[in-house]
């Protein structure tokens, strides 16, 4: 299974709000023939209605890949409307937070192949990184088809297990939250220093943003960037010395962070 059979059979799209844009978006500029697309939304943007996709119309009998892209608690009500092309050779590929392989089998009928994905919110801007794993039923093919779909709109790695799409959620699907709300700490602690509110704001912004950046294009640890950046007994090793500490600092602060979202994802997947 490749890119010309998703081409040829068609690609079903189940919900296209942010996600499903971005990810329609990316894969008509990677090439994929608008007429493969067949869309279904209710509530269709503008965008959507220029883009020459299939929009709302009737499905084709047995479409290489299925991507349900709603969100979770409207996943009950969307899954039947999809219930045909179950059970047969179509590949179902869910960014449903919370919904496991094995709910979408179950609704969709035994033997159905799924994909699971867990991607997070800078795909708008073609910068995110989604978790993929696949039930029994999924080949290498049609995981490896899965895995390029997603790559439309950033980076991609592989799970081993379904359990660990938790901790995924924890690290990057709910972590572009802590980074805003880290510009929003440096900031306020910018403004306590003596510095005006809009200015604090900017000089925050600007150095998440461009830390981020750069530590996207080079080849260095975080750690040796973190390094390069710190003077023996300069201003920068005064505030580490705050942040790396070990009881009430970044890594055990994180860690609680991480672990609270872990735990709360179980829940919700129970």
């Amino acid at each position: 299974m490749d890119m010309s059979d998703i081409a040829a059979r068609g690609l079903v799209l189940l919900g296209c709000g942010k996600m499903g844009s971005a990810l329609l978006e990316g894969w008509l500029k990677d090439g994929l023939p608008a007429a493969s697309v067949h869309v279904i939304e209710p509530n269709p943007s503008d965008w959507l209605k220029t883009t020459g996709v299939a929009l709302n119309r009737p499905l084709p009998a047995a479409p290489a890949m299925a991507l349900l892209a709603v969100k979770p608690q409207m996943m009950g009500a969307a899954l039947p409307s999809l219930q045909a092309l179950g059970g047969g050779d179509t590949v179902f590929v869910s960014i449903a937070a919370g919904t496991s392989l094995k709910a979408i089998e179950d609704t969709l009928g035994a033997g159905t192949p799924v994909v699971r994905v867990m991607p997070n919110t800078p795909a708008a801007v073609g910068r995110g990184i989604s978790a993929l794993i696949g039930n029994a039923r999924v080949s290498a093919d049609a995981l490896d088809l899965a895995r390029q779909l997603m790559a439309a709109v950033g980076e991609t790695v592989m799970l081993e297990s379904e359990s660990q799409i938790d901790a995924v959620t924890g690290v990057s699907g709910s972590g572009p939250a802590y980074v805003f709300h880290l510009i929003e700490a440096l900031a306020a602690a910018g403004v306590a220093e003596g510095l005006p509110e809009d200015m604090a704001m900017k000089l925050a912004r600007a150095t998440v943003c461009g830390a981020g950046e750069l530590a996207q294009q080079s080849d260095q640890s975080a750690s040796q960037l973190r390094i390069n950046v710190t003077s023996p007994g300069g201003t920068t090793a005064a505030a580490l010395a705050v942040l790396m500490n070990e009881t009430d600092g970044f890594p055990a602060l994180l860690k609680r962070g991480v672990k609270a979202a872990t735990d709360r994802s179980r829940e919700l997947g129970q």
